[in-house]
């Protein structure tokens, strides 16, 4: 797979060094890097195309704010590129305008939006998908007793905050891990924005929290504090139009955090649940709380 990555800022730099250094060095065929001071309108965004594209598989763009997305649909007819990634970290990276510009431009590519990136799944999606293989959504193996003795990344965060976590979770006890794994997330620290999204009602910053922690309690096999439902008091959507889904952050960012099962009542998957309390505040019953207690994860879905 030939990779093309167009790239501004610290995080773009980052997101660059973890590609190259854990797998994908040989396949970057093209990488071009743009100023970050460009403005966020440009009179004519022809002038920033780079010269001498060669053909590729796999676009990417990290970290490009405003017009200067709209080199993108340029570069990819170009290349004759089939797949286009392009992660948000900043609600105001690329207004829904704009993406809905660029999306209309591109006529003979798939083109994504992973928001955060580490929420990238497959996407039925032959370049999209081998990149996934290495890069997305965390997942892990843990071995452990007491201790946590030994952490494999399976599929880590674009960023590289997986890796690190994995090297600095061995040797805490195994009942930390989960909340020690948020700790380590922000040590590293990630670069997402911690503006609220409108679109997600929460940070982007958060929300890649959420993701780290779900790899740790799913590897484990168990959470120890998450929001629940009460399946007495919850009513089943009668009057409430179902506002726990409806406002869950990991929902709106593709997760099936909540779920509503066959007796049409609400449940949490104690797994992904970032425990933002997002939900709590907007169930007109009161139906959902947190709570602090081991729960043994269902394989999942």
């Amino acid at each position: 797979m030939n990779i093309i990555i167009l790239s501004s800022g610290e995080y773009g730099s980052r997101i660059v060094n973890t590609i190259a250094s854990k797998g994908f060095a040989k396949d970057i065929v093209g990488l071009y890097e743009f100023s970050e001071d460009l403005p966020e309108f440009l009179d004519d965004v022809e002038d920033h195309i780079p010269n001498n594209i060669p053909e590729a598989d796999l676009l990417i763009s990290v970290g490009l704010f405003g017009d200067i997305n709209m080199v993108i649909p340029t570069i990819a007819e170009i290349s004759g590129v089939q797949s286009v990634i392009v992660p948000i970290h900043n609600p105001q990276q690329i207004p829904s305008g704009l993406k809905n510009e660029i999306e209309n431009s591109i006529e003979s590519a798939r083109i994504i939006f992973p928001k955060p990136f580490c929420s990238l799944t497959f996407q039925d999606d032959l370049y999209i998908d081998e990149f996934v293989e290495v890069f997305g959504k965390p997942e892990l193996e843990i071995q452990a007793n007491t201790q946590i003795k030994q952490v494999k990344v399976i599929r880590g965060a674009p960023c590289g905050s997986t890796w690190y976590l994995a090297e600095h979770l061995v040797g805490i006890p195994s009942i930390e891990a989960e909340f020690e794994a948020g700790n380590k997330f922000h040590n590293y620290p990630c670069l997402a924005s911690m503006n609220v999204d409108p679109l997600l009602g929460d940070t982007i910053m958060h929300l890649a929290g959420y993701k780290t922690k779900e790899a740790v309690k799913r590897a484990l096999g168990y959470s120890l504090k998450s929001a629940a439902v009460d399946n007495e008091i919850c009513l089943g959507g009668e009057d409430c139009d179902y506002l726990c889904l409806k406002a869950c952050p990991n929902v709106k960012a593709g997760d099936n955090t909540i779920f509503i099962k066959e007796d049409k009542k609400a449940e949490i998957d104690p797994a992904s649940c970032g425990i933002c309390e997002i939900c709590i505040k907007e169930c007109p019953y009161g139906a959902i709380e947190v709570f602090e207690e081991k729960i043994i994860l269902k394989s999942k879905k």
